[in-house]
Parts: structure tokens; C-alpha cells; sequence
């Protein structure tokens, strides 16, 4: 049996796929820290082991360029394709919140925030040293008193489905052997969907969590398996293309990745 098939399957099979998106998360987790650049076969062989057609892998470039995210260069009988200026400053903010590291410590200090919006202020919770500055209101103080009832309205109905999704994908990584290509494409896919709740839901602390929810930690469920997948992936990265195809070694802020403070 396919080691990746349920992760596959679940790519595919939320709505149709937007292989643009999946191309970004290429570039901000394979690439960027090997270089910044990747030929069109080598993307190929990484999509296609992810159900992606030769096509569809296409027509995303031509959009991807269109939209001033992408810039390609022939080379030989290959093209390769590197973020633009304009794609880096839109994914630079994007990588510091995907990478950041799991909070270790317990939280001693809270504050409560609120943002307007219309009428109706928005309230929020969360640990003092991650209070937006921008906020319209603050308060800072120790956290007395948390119902279950609370915790619920902490995580919407949306919410509460992209983090079982994510466990599910978790789980089956967590119980199979895989090659370096595999490993690869696990990685992209792992990412690919935790990118997509960290830039669309607030992040609620493990303290906070309901009791009941997918995930009691999420960034640090997903920080384990992305470091069990690194080697293998890295390998391949190395072993991949030749010549002018080939992808140089990964920069340092690579070992940072959810471990310590990436550059902005």
C-alpha cells in the first residue's frame, strides 16, 4: 500500500485543489533555504508523487507568474523557477508565523485584547508577550478563571475541522516507513496544511485548548513529526538533479525552523 495514500487522499479531497498554493508551499519549505530556485522537472517529480498532473503543475506556474509571485529562467532543456521580489516580501511575515518555535515555558502572564470591528468588538485571549501592539484594547493580568464552556468558543467549527484533519495526517505519518522522495512529498503535505491554519485561524495556546479538541498542542504535534521527516528529506534534496539542476546545500536559518527565531 501507497505509505502516502491517506495524506493523498485527503489533498484531494477538499474542494478542488488549488496546485498554485501547493507550488508556494514548495517554494517557502524545499527551496528557499536550498538556494531559492527549483528546475521544472525536479517540481514535477515532487507533485507527481502527490497526484498532481504534468498540466495542472503548468498552468499554476503561468499563474503564479502572472501574479508577480514567480520569474523563470531556461536552462538547457529545462526551466527553473525562483520566487520574485514581490513573492519574497508577501512570504517573508507568512514563514516567521509557520516556523515559530513551540512555546516551552508555561505561561505566567495573559492578556485580553480586543479589535474592532464595526460595532461589535472582537475579544481575545492570549499570553502577554504576544499581545498585538495594534490592538484597540489590552489588558494584562493572571488568568483566574476558564470554563470548559469558554475554551469551546475558542475554536470555530472551521477551526475544529482543519486541526482533525491535521491529526489524521499526523497519525498516519507517524506509523509508516518512507523513502527519501516520500519523505519529501510528506513534508510539502504537512506543511501545505498546517500554512494554511496558521495564516487563517488564531492560534489558540495548548492551555486554553477544550478539552475535547483534535489536537491539545498543534505546533508541537507538528514540529515533532516535521523533524522526524528532515533527514530523509534533506537527502533527497541533495541527491536530486544534476549539474545546473542540482540544489545547493541548506542555510543555516534552516536549523532554526521550529526551534528558534527566523529572520522576518
Amino acid at each position: 500500500m501507497d505509505p502516502l495514500l491517506p495524506l493523498i487522499t485527503a489533498l484531494h479531497s477538499q474542494g478542488r485543489l488549488r496546485v498554485w498554493s501547493l507550488v508556494i508551499t514548495v517554494f517557502g519549505d524545499l527551496v528557499q533555504h536550498r538556494g531559492g530556485q527549483i528546475s521544472t522537472a525536479l517540481l514535477g517529480q515532487l507533485l507527481a508523487r502527490v497526484g498532481v498532473e504534468p498540466g495542472a503543475m503548468r498552468t499554476a506556474l503561468s499563474r503564479l507568474g502572472r501574479d508577480g509571485w514567480v520569474e523563470s529562467e531556461r536552462q538547457g532543456r529545462t526551466s527553473t523557477y525562483r520566487l520574485s521580489a514581490q513573492g519574497l516580501e508577501r512570504f517573508a511575515p507568512a514563514t516567521t508565523r509557520i516556523y515559530a518555535p513551540p512555546r516551552i515555558e508555561p505561561v505566567t502572564r495573559w492578556a485580553m485584547y480586543t479589535r474592532l470591528d464595526g460595532a461589535t468588538p472582537q475579544v481575545f485571549v492570549c499570553p502577554e508577550n504576544e499581545a498585538p501592539a495594534d490592538a484597540d484594547c489590552t489588558v494584562t493580568g493572571d488568568l483566574v478563571r476558564l470554563t470548559d464552556a469558554y475554551r469551546q468558543t475558542l475554536l470555530s467549527v472551521e477551526h475544529r475541522d482543519a486541526l482533525t484533519w491535521l491529526a489524521a495526517d499526523l497519525t498516519s505519518l507517524g506509523t509508516v516507513d518512507v523513502s527519501s522522495l516520500d519523505a519529501a512529498a510528506a513534508r510539502m503535505l504537512l506543511v501545505h496544511r498546517w500554512r494554511r491554519i496558521v495564516l487563517r485561524f488564531p492560534e489558540v495556546p495548548p492551555e486554553l485548548m477544550p478539552p475535547d479538541a483534535p489536537l491539545a498542542n498543534p505546533r508541537k504535534a507538528v514540529a515533532d513529526v516535521y523533524a522526524a521527516l528532515n533527514a530523509q528529506t534533506e537527502a533527497w534534496l541533495d541527491q536530486s538533479g544534476t549539474g545546473t539542476n542540482s540544489m545547493p546545500r541548506s542555510d543555516p536559518d534552516f536549523a532554526k525552523r521550529f526551534t528558534a527565531a527566523l529572520r522576518a
